[in-house]
């Protein structure tokens, strides 16, 4: 079973994609795993990609697509199958997938989205608060503090504020509807309701994996 995981910040991707490795005994391979990997085993295209993180710049493209060709010939994968979290993240990434994909005779078989209202991701996101003096972490809605808390205790990161919550959603919504659309023209995508409990939301995706077999 070889499939993509995609979904906004905030729509629950990642404890998701947990639930699938488990479930289905997929390798998770996730961006961030494989620049780790791909560094410390001092492969061609992480000694590239550590040349440019250690300059402090953004490591292109080809470097990038580099590191998933590598892991993708690696033989767990043929022998397991994949779940890829984070990546492509551009339609140029997708495009160079589909090119590896075809090279090494793998065939893509589903790309889960989990879908959820923007609005909505907003209210997740920028919830949280953190407590001055103890640095515990609250949630005004899913976690709130103590009943007749001191609003005045408590701070917000800049990253958590609601405006810029509101441009990193813009920002992952313009980069990633191509791709959804890219995929669904293969008819590929399997669009998930995100806005429900975890569970129930691990249930349409089980049905929808359980129907590529």
């Amino acid at each position: 079973m070889n499939l993509l995981i995609m979904g906004l910040p905030g729509a629950g991707k990642g404890t998701q994609a947990a639930k699938i490795v488990e479930e289905f005994g997929v390798i998770h391979i996730s961006t961030g795993d494989m620049f780790r990997a791909a560094m410390a085993n001092q492969t061609e295209m992480g000694i590239l990609a550590k040349g440019f993180i250690d300059k402090g710049d953004l490591v292109p493209d080809e470097v990038t697509n580099g590191i998933v060709r590598e892991r993708l010939e690696q033989a767990d994968i043929k022998e397991k199958g994949f779940l890829l979290d984070g990546y492509p993240r551009t339609i140029e990434q997708a495009h160079a997938l589909d090119e590896t994909l075809a090279k090494l005779g793998i065939n893509l078989q589903g790309v889960i989205n989990i879908d959820i209202d923007s609005s909505k991701l907003v209210e997740r996101l920028s919830g949280r608060i953190i407590h001055r003096e103890t640095g515990e972490t609250f949630h005004k809605v899913f976690n709130p503090p103590a009943e007749g808390y001191n609003e005045a205790d408590f701070y917000q990161r800049e990253d958590d504020k609601p405006e810029s919550v509101k441009r990193r959603l813009e920002v992952n919504i313009a980069q990633g509807q191509p791709i959804i659309e890219h995929y669904r023209a293969k008819g590929l995508v399997h669009d998930i309701e995100g806005d429900q409990e975890i569970t129930a939301v691990f249930s349409d995706i089980e049905k929808a994996i359980s129907g590529l077999k």
